[in-house]
């Protein structure tokens, strides 16, 4: 019930009331407290009016409250059916005010699937201090994956990983797939020391740096979280959420991997999306 709806309500029984005048000390004391009730019903409705579980809560107590204290107080049957039938209308119109028009609930279940959009442009430098962006990769399937060359354990695994998979597509499957090593750590990672880090690994890895205002907005797109971690002295670690992240040649993101995946598993799952890609 909206606040203009118990305003009317309040000067409807008044109306009642004004009919029956003969009241006694103790039947006006009631009718006082009643108003009352109904005017701090009023404020609350006021309070709550955006929550619509609770309105529809409050229109159901308003009305029977109001019913039986009419049909009670004043022996009406005219109030009677009108408390009912002012009770039937008032569910009847908040349910159709919470029903969701025809088609606007599909919109909301295809959306939720969707989910956010991952990714977006960037512009960064690779180990040849070349000016990168995302048109730099078009027509590639992209293997990205976020890290930093002063990780302990974790990074190391990862892109040991990831040279093995694309080992196994192109050895096994051939299928080509382009690696790609973005730093979360740009102060330290510099272009050298970037390309003498991969070089360990795969020559084949790409590695990009760049400003750390550039590799922040990238990491916000592609939804990676990373956080310094000060140990002694000036020495960090960087956490990270360790994600890789397939992209298809249009730079869109098709799939995410965790560190729970090993190369094997890795490889498997880039070729089915790859062949997947291909009947769509």
């Amino acid at each position: 019930m909206e606040p203009s709806e118990i305003s009317t309500a309040l000067k409807s029984y008044s109306f009642v009331a004004w009919r029956k005048p003969n009241f006694s000390f103790l039947e006006k004391l009631y009718h006082c407290i009643f108003i009352q009730l109904l005017v701090a019903l009023k404020f609350i409705t006021n309070v709550v009016y955006a929550f619509d579980a609770c309105v529809f809560a409050l229109n159901v107590f308003f009305s029977v409250f109001l019913t039986i204290i009419i049909l009670v107080w004043f022996f009406q049957p005219g109030a009677f059916f009108g408390g009912v039938g002012g009770l039937v209308f008032l569910i009847h119109y908040n349910d159709e005010r919470r029903a969701i028009p025809k088609g606007e609930g599909e919109k909301f279940e295809r959306s939720a699937i969707q989910g956010p959009i991952i990714g977006g442009p960037f512009t960064l430098i690779d180990t040849e201090r070349r000016v990168v962006n995302e048109q730099s990769f078009l027509g590639n399937w992209v293997l990205l994956y976020f890290g930093y060359t002063s990780s302990p354990d974790v990074g190391p695994a990862e892109v040991q990983k990831i040279a093995k998979a694309v080992d196994i597509l192109e050895s096994k499957e051939n299928q080509r797939v382009l690696p790609v090593f973005v730093t979360i750590d740009p102060q330290r990672d510099c272009p050298a020391h970037l390309h003498a880090y991969l070089r360990e690994f795969d020559q084949r890895i790409v590695g990009l740096t760049g400003p750390v205002a550039a590799i922040r907005q990238m990491a916000q797109e592609y939804r990676v979280y990373f956080k310094k971690v000060y140990e002694e002295g000036d020495d960090y670690l960087v956490e990270s959420s360790h994600n890789t992240y397939l992209l298809n040649p249009n730079m869109e993101v098709v799939k995410s991997f965790g560190v729970e995946y090993n190369a094997e598993e890795l490889s498997d799952a880039i070729v089915k999306e790859l062949k997947k890609s291909r009947t769509t």
